[in-house]
């Protein structure tokens, strides 16, 4: 892809998209596409109709969705597959419709099903029942992924489905209502560290597995994947009865007890962590098998760790209130972000 191509990043202001958007203007891009939510919303097709017939976009990152944990997606399935299914269909038909040259849709881990083999191959994908506390989300996820492949076999189009793992990092949203549990957990243990509190509640057993990938990583991985030539991004697009996955994680798992205790160590959080075997534990492993990306020469680059570091000080940063009016900041104070 030229530097000079419009590209379209939906979703900009969400923890990938941001990430995307930061990475994309390190490395030379220069006709950056966003809208907000008020500028264009994605759930109305004319508006996407219009922006994309006005737009003259080359390449699309679909990375707007509505996301949430595990109680979030267990108290309003409706909203996740309402809004996911919508924004989806929106994007990728007007992309098609406007001729954009590579579209990659960002889904998610949770499409495959509860107890697939592990590490997850992209083969599992409808190969049994999903994880009923996300399967909402995870169904809206998986018609994006159809639509993709449709696409590209009715119309000779090259749109493209990532399927990260479980992501964090810089700008992730915190909440204990909707978020999911790194910074769920980083919230917590910050706010007990405070108050001086002896333990933190941690949802389950603590015995579930979960691969986890830095955000920063992540994007890297997403314009890496588009950026293929033709003939390996043609591989992975132009199969007539294979859908066009891409996994994207680590390679390597822990306990939620062994997160705990590390989230604990980062934060300087010193009681006990208790742990609610009354909530749901959700899945009990989620591996990714990376293999089919790391065949093209893509692997992570930030350890588990200080992918954890850099997102408390991005939380502690945002904590700091604004400077006032017409003061200066230091060049790149508040700048914490993961690097190769």
């Amino acid at each position: 892809m030229s530097k000079h191509d419009r590209i379209f990043i939906a979703g900009h202001r969400g923890m990938v998209g941001s990430a995307i958007v930061r990475k994309l203007r390190e490395r030379g891009y220069t006709n950056l596409i966003t809208r907000t939510r008020t500028e264009l919303n994605l759930v109305q097709q004319a508006d996407v109709r219009n922006f994309f017939e006005s737009e003259g976009i080359d390449q699309v990152y679909l990375a707007a969705a509505k996301v949430g944990g595990i109680l979030a997606n267990s108290n309003s399935p409706a909203e996740f597959i309402y809004q996911n299914v919508l924004i989806q269909a929106n994007v990728i038909h007007e992309a098609y419709r406007a001729g954009v040259k590579r579209l990659l849709f960002l889904g998610s881990s949770c499409i495959y099903p509860r107890h697939a083999p592990q590490p997850i191959r992209e083969e599992s994908l409808l190969s049994g029942p999903l994880e009923p506390t996300n399967r909402a989300y995870a169904v809206a996820k998986i018609a994006g992924i159809e639509m993709c492949a449709s696409y590209n076999r009715q119309f000779d189009m090259r749109f493209l489905a990532a399927m990260p793992t479980n992501l964090y990092g810089t700008g992730d949203h915190y909440n204990l209502q909707d978020s999911h549990v790194i910074p769920a957990l980083i919230l917590k243990m910050h706010e007990a560290k405070l108050s001086g509190a002896n333990n933190v509640t941690v949802w389950g057993t603590g015995a579930p597995r979960r691969e986890f990938l830095c955000s920063e990583d992540a994007a890297d991985a997403c314009i890496f994947l588009i950026n293929l030539p033709d003939p390996q991004l043609d591989r992975l697009v132009a199969a007539d009865h294979s859908f066009p996955v891409v996994n994207v994680g680590s390679g390597e798992d822990l306990t939620i007890r062994e997160l705990a205790e590390l989230i604990a160590d980062v934060v300087g959080f010193a009681g006990k962590r208790v742990f609610d075997d009354s909530k749901p534990d959700g899945t009990p492993r989620k591996l990714l098998d990376i293999t089919r990306l790391t065949a093209f020469g893509w692997k992570s680059f930030t350890p588990l760790r200080e992918g954890l570091r850099i997102t408390y000080q991005d939380f502690l940063d945002r904590q700091k209130p604004a400077p006032p009016a017409g003061s200066t900041v230091p060049s790149g104070a508040g700048l914490h972000r993961a690097g190769k």
